[in-house]
């Protein structure tokens, strides 16, 4: 069974059927009876609604050359905060096609290999990397503050798509973690990052390095640039 994909003891293993028009797996699952009726935003225990649109399935990681999916029922609750949403399942995030671990998969390969790598191993789009990079950090950084407890802070720029498309990052040196990124690498950029900080959190910062000084000297009064090297420390 794990062979076929890695289920929790929160999942029970129906039956495993290989279709063989489609050389696909297909494992019929369902969540164990606790997890029945949350909601899939935020697995808040819901009373039914509907059968939804019946069974629906969830591409999981390949058996070597072969595709595998998950097929379960996908019945609707009806949250009292987020309204009619499909029921929560353990194997999968919120309004993916995917299962975790082929996420999971999926979003650690684009830190480490080109787009033309992650096409041919996943078989799947660029443009769907990026919505499973998406799900992958909005559930992973759901109530945690990147910017507590920074003391040494990189600041750079990157340019991205076509022509003079620029995006401002910071990182944090201890941790090698990215903090924050936005569109643009004005003054206007930088103050928006020290304000997202805060009064008190600037105030924790011992050093920031930068890749360019413009703007970031003057987007705080209580930094200075040295002349030297692109390092800015507290007045």
């Amino acid at each position: 069974m794990e062979a076929v994909d890695r289920c929790d003891d929160r999942t029970v293993i129906e039956g495993i059927e290989f279709e063989d028009d489609d050389g696909v797996v297909v494992v019929q699952v369902r969540p164990r009876r606790p997890k029945k009726g949350r909601c899939g935003r935020c697995e808040r225990v819901s009373p039914g609604y509907d059968n939804g649109d019946g069974r629906r399935r969830w591409r999981g990681l390949d058996l070597g050359t072969v595709k595998v999916l998950l097929e379960a029922d996908a019945p609707r609750v009806d949250c009292r905060e987020h309204g009619v949403t499909v029921v929560a399942v353990p194997w999968a995030r919120h309004g993916a096609g995917f299962t975790r671990d082929f996420e999971n998969q999926a979003a650690w390969l684009a830190t480490q290999a080109s787009q033309s790598v992650i096409r041919a191993l996943m078989w799947i789009a660029w443009v769907t990397v990026g919505r499973i990079i998406a799900r992958v950090v909005a559930e992973r950084g759901a109530g945690v503050d990147p910017l507590e407890g920074l003391r040494r802070i990189g600041i750079d720029e990157i340019s991205h798509l076509k022509g003079h498309n620029y995006l401002t990052v910071v990182v944090d040196h201890d941790s090698g973690r990215l903090v924050w990124v936005k569109a643009g690498r004005s003054k206007k950029t930088m103050a928006a990052f020290f304000d997202d900080l805060g009064e008190a959190r600037c105030a924790a910062i011992r050093l920031v390095s930068a890749g360019a000084c413009q703007g970031v000297c003057v987007s705080n009064s209580t930094w200075h640039c040295s002349d030297d090297y692109p390092i800015f420390l507290p007045r």
